[in-house]
């Protein structure tokens, strides 16, 4: 039997984070290197997992199955395709981030009511997080699938109420009630649309008889199953509310900024640009070829909320006063032109939204992690707070401003290749709404810009006056993060070479080809 790289893949996490937990509560620092050389492993392994993905070869490939529950047609799935594999790498290269990142984030605390932040729970959490999300990732069972597309919501909820943001402009006792909301919001969100996709998932096994993905899918091409289209259209939109709340689609996603606004900035990142992908990710996997006729029924109404979260997003993010909030409300609208690449059935659409899932995970790390820096030496996220920073912290100022000028999509950074295919594959075939999209692209321009004009520029506020530049550390979160946004921007040939094999498969299973261009013939 060959290696269960897979496996490995997602186990290496699950285990340490059962080892992080169990160190000794004095040994602090040791529970922070063995996470740390935990997600190098997970890294390594993911790393191991890309070389040998053959974008030319079958499908899903490094497969693995078991029987798990015979009797009711569970078993244990595992198989990659080009977008799974590229989101594997995207969550294993970020965790060694954000855990240098949270480095004392968890550290003890001598003030207010809350003296001792279990370092080991915290790491334990995020190595958790990272392993369902990985098999969420490499599922192709449905059931198997399902059971940890909501575990991850346990780990997430311990993670945003039990270690929120230390630089609150409240007292210590308001900003652990704002936390503890922003969690349970978080949790039930998430819960009421897992609740509703299982009833969709016992409805799809009820129909099909299997919760195997490939099994389904090629039991519809060749006929042999056929679903009412009543029928298909429900279970579509039972998948479909679990995975819109995940992404978060409006009007969804109001847990979301309260859940970035109130955890650190490296759990911020943790949401946004690694849990949330598997809401995106999931439309892509089985709504479109599990339910192929009623992807395409649905498409104008999603389209029409993917334009609302683009533009909504990016106007709530100019008025943002928290420069969380911002980034959250900013990654509302980056959210809302990934949905529109999936569902406007092009393959230039889809590969843009994959890559953009890729691209947006970095940008985010790196804008957040910044600003996490930035809010730890000021103790406040309000941008009136500060002013004039580059004149004190250059180096600071200058990682802060290439990952605002990555979120805006710049030429040259990683997302500008992604949202420049999303807007083309959506306006080959819906010119309209990819013309009303770039509003968003405008908007996030002025967001970005005012953002770094008033914390970075101006004079010097007295209270910046002593901060300290980026440290080692903080440099060997940024740098590499920074150096993916230019290479990626430059050369994305690596990764669109893996990803564009996998669309052009999803495009054949909902019967899509791409437009025709509309030119009149040379004479």
């Amino acid at each position: 039997m060959s290696f269960p790289l897979l496996t490995a893949t997602a186990a290496l996490p699950a285990l340490g984070a059962i080892a992080t937990a169990a160190v000794p509560a004095a040994r602090r620092v040791a529970a922070k290197w063995l996470a740390l050389l935990v997600s190098l492993g997970t890294l390594a392994l993911a790393a191991v997992t890309l070389v040998r993905f053959d974008p030319g070869g079958d499908r899903y490939q490094l497969t693995e199955s078991h029987s798990w529950i015979p009797d009711f047609g569970v078993s244990y799935q595992l198989g990659v395709d080009g977008i799974g594999v590229a989101l594997v790498a995207l969550t294993a290269l970020l965790m060694p981030f954000v855990i240098l990142a949270g480095w004392h984030d968890a550290d003890p605390m001598e003030t207010g009511s809350r003296r001792w932040r279990p370092t080991q729970g915290f790491f334990a959490l995020i190595l958790a997080v990272e392993a369902m999300v990985i098999i969420s990732f490499e599922a192709t069972d449905v059931f198997l699938f399902y059971i940890f597309f909501e575990a991850m919501l346990i780990p997430m909820y311990f993670l945003i109420g039990g270690f929120g943001d230390r630089a609150h402009e409240h007292g210590d006792e308001v900003a652990a009630t704002q936390r503890s909301y922003a969690a349970v919001k978080f949790l039930l969100y998430n819960l009421v649309g897992g609740l509703i996709m299982l009833a969709a998932v016992i409805g799809l096994y009820v129909v099909a008889g299997s919760f195997s993905l490939q099994e389904i899918v090629h039991a519809r091409a060749d006929g042999s199953l056929h679903m009412a289209t009543s029928t298909e259209r429900w279970l579509f939109l039972g998948f479909f509310f679990a995975f819109a709340v995940k992404a978060p689609l409006w009007p969804l996603h109001t847990w979301l900024p309260n859940a970035m606004g109130e955890a650190t900035a490296p759990v911020a990142v943790l949401i946004t640009a690694v849990v949330d992908k598997v809401g995106t990710f999931a439309m892509l996997r089985f709504c479109l070829q599990l339910f192929p006729e009623a992807s395409k029924w649905a498409t104008p109404a999603i389209l029409v909320l993917a334009l609302i979260s683009i533009v909504y997003g990016a106007l709530l993010a100019v008025g943002q006063r928290d420069i969380k909030r911002l980034v959250a409300y900013a990654s509302i609208s980056h959210f809302g032109f990934i949905i529109l690449g999936i569902f406007a059935m092009t393959s230039q659409g889809q590969s843009g939204a994959t890559l953009y899932m890729v691209n947006h995970g970095i940008s985010t790390a790196a804008l957040m992690l910044v600003a996490g820096f930035l809010i730890s030496r000021r103790g406040s996220r309000l941008i009136a707070d500060y002013g004039g920073v580059q004149k004190v912290a250059p180096v600071l100022a200058g990682t802060f401003l290439i990952g605002g000028l990555a979120t805006l999509s710049l030429p040259g950074l990683a997302p500008f290749v992604s949202e420049f295919l999303v807007l083309v594959g959506t306006f080959t075939r819906y010119p309209v709404v990819g013309i009303i999209a770039t509003f968003g692209i405008v908007l996030a321009a002025l967001y970005t810009l005012v953002l770094y004009q008033r914390t970075m520029t101006g004079p010097v506020k007295a209270e910046v006056a002593q901060m300290p530049d980026l440290r080692v550390r903080e440099l060997l979160v940024v740098a590499p993060l920074i150096a993916l946004l230019i290479f990626l921007g430059v050369y994305p040939k690596p990764l669109t070479d893996i990803v564009n094999p996998a669309v052009k498969q999803t495009m054949s299973d909902v019967h899509k080809t791409d437009p025709k261009p509309e030119v009149e013939a040379a004479q």
